[in-house]
């Protein structure tokens, strides 16, 4: 089966619609790179949106209608939007997934330290990450940190062109004989991804003061953030690539990023949502935390907070709620776990069944099953609900491939279309192409990002009538 390429199917109005959303997408995870960040602009979007928080409606025992736009969040990490459709809730929903968590370092709740006239923080990876590619970059802070008396002080350093950033060093090619023997896997410790955030002596400091640097350095945070070193304790902060994502090539068709997977699946989901306003069934975006740890957690997908807001809705909606009517309602439901797939990579073309991969630029991928090796880990998708799918997007002139996440033997990759294939509920992964895939810079094609945006508006609109 030949699939067909983005590009050279679409026309000058279409080329100028990829590059305008293209541009929209970028400013987005640009300005959002961690999960807390994307959370809050996601609620933002939606209450320009019209969206109003559903606590305030169970507040006040609202009831809800067909055209109502309603949202909730769990912890300033996950966010669900609904727009009620024409038919009961109880029929089920048509539902887009995704996950807005990043491979990333986080800073450890002890993290402060000094050696020998450099500055340290503590950090410990989080995700799947080659842990070299994290080394000589110029890195960012992002997060949180939540003083005992409940202030929240927000940290971005390094994002601006006046801001400082910070990096991990690395053994200069000179003396590194022997560690250029090692194995990838070895070449860099997790222990030795520690950030490097100054050199400098405070300046009253005694001939004899031992950790000068690091004295200098809480000078600098209780200045201009009021911070104590205690206050690492209840924080959140996140080591991230610095700068803004940029277009790439010299045609310009390819995004170079910090966090594609999973935000270039997010971004167009919740989009979707706000854009195709209310249809038959009622519709439904969820973005979520800890992908890429294995959805564990409050903010997980493996939460019940996802559950939860279903049953608030139904709550709202009928006369007698139960918990029949609840699992009645998911197992009715459709959903597309919005996630990216592995994109074909000529470089490396021996991973890869060439006939069975994602090209760039050819549309959006859907992966029937995902795990490894014997599809361990996999929700493999049922066939009647993928012709299903076809015929929704072969109708709306949606460009779209299959492809499965490398050779059979050589790895692969999960996602949370299991968790919610639990209730019975049909899903299958279907999201972005992406090239150096938990790099802490991926590469997508736009073409790949608009036509998801395209597939997951013919989705929610069409899938279940």
């Amino acid at each position: 089966m030949n699939s067909k390429n983005v590009w050279k199917e679409s026309n000058q109005k279409k080329v100028k619609a990829i590059d305008t959303f293209a541009g929209e997408y970028i400013d987005f995870i640009s300005d959002n790179k961690t999960e807390r960040e994307c959370c809050d602009a996601a609620v933002c979007m939606l209450e320009a949106a019209g969206f109003v928080e559903l606590n305030r409606l169970i507040d006040k025992g609202t009831k809800l209608k067909a055209g109502d736009k309603v949202y909730m969040t769990q912890m300033n990490k996950s966010v669900a939007a609904f727009v009620i459709g024409n038919k009961s809730v109880l029929e089920g929903l048509n539902i887009l997934g995704a996950h807005i968590d990043s491979p990333r370092l986080d800073i450890k709740q002890n993290p402060l330290y000094e050696s020998d006239g450099i500055g340290y923080l503590d950090t410990h990876y989080y995700g799947g990450v080659k842990k070299y590619q994290w080394v000589t970059i110029p890195l960012a802070i992002h997060g949180v940190v939540i003083k005992k008396d409940g202030t929240t002080v927000e940290i971005n350093i390094g994002e601006d062109e006046d801001d400082p950033v910070f990096f991990v060093s690395d053994l200069l090619i000179h003396l590194a004989a022997k560690q250029m023997e090692k194995k990838a896997s070895e070449v860099v410790t997790g222990e030795e991804l520690d950030i490097i955030i100054g050199n400098m002596p405070l300046k009253d400091a005694k001939e004899d003061e031992k950790e000068a640097v690091k004295a200098n350095i809480l000078s600098i945070l209780k200045a201009q953030y009021d911070i104590e070193e205690e206050d690492f304790a209840s924080a959140e902060l996140e080591v991230v690539p610095a700068g803004r994502a940029r277009e790439a090539g010299f045609d310009r068709s390819l995004i170079l990023g910090y966090g594609h997977d999973d935000r270039v699946c997010a971004y167009p989901s919740l989009r979707a949502l706000i854009d195709t306003g209310v249809c038959e069934r009622t519709t439904c975006c969820i973005l979520v935390d800890k992908e890429e740890i294995g959805s564990v957690g409050a903010t997980g997908m493996e939460s019940k907070f996802f559950v939860n807001a279903v049953a608030e809705l139904i709550n709202l909606s009928c006369d007698n709620y139960s918990d029949l009517l609840l699992r009645r309602a998911l197992a009715n439901s459709y959903m597309l776990s919005s996630d990216v797939n592995a994109g074909y990579d000529p470089t490396f073309a021996d991973k890869f069944d060439k006939k069975n991969a994602s090209l760039l630029g050819n549309g959006l991928v859907f992966n029937k099953f995902t795990g490894s090796r014997g599809k361990s880990g996999s929700n493999d998708a049922n066939a009647e609900y993928i012709a299903a799918i076809r015929n929704v997007l072969d109708k709306d002139g949606v460009i779209y491939q299959t492809a499965e996440l490398g050779k059979v033997d050589i790895g692969g990759g999960g996602t949370i279309a299991y968790i919610l294939a639990l209730y019975g509920m049909n899903v299958i992964d279907a999201g972005v192409a992406v090239l150096n895939m938990h790099a802490p810079w991926e590469c997508i094609s736009k073409a790949d990002l608009y036509e998801a945006y395209e597939g997951y508006k013919s989705f929610i609109a069409g899938i279940g009538l």
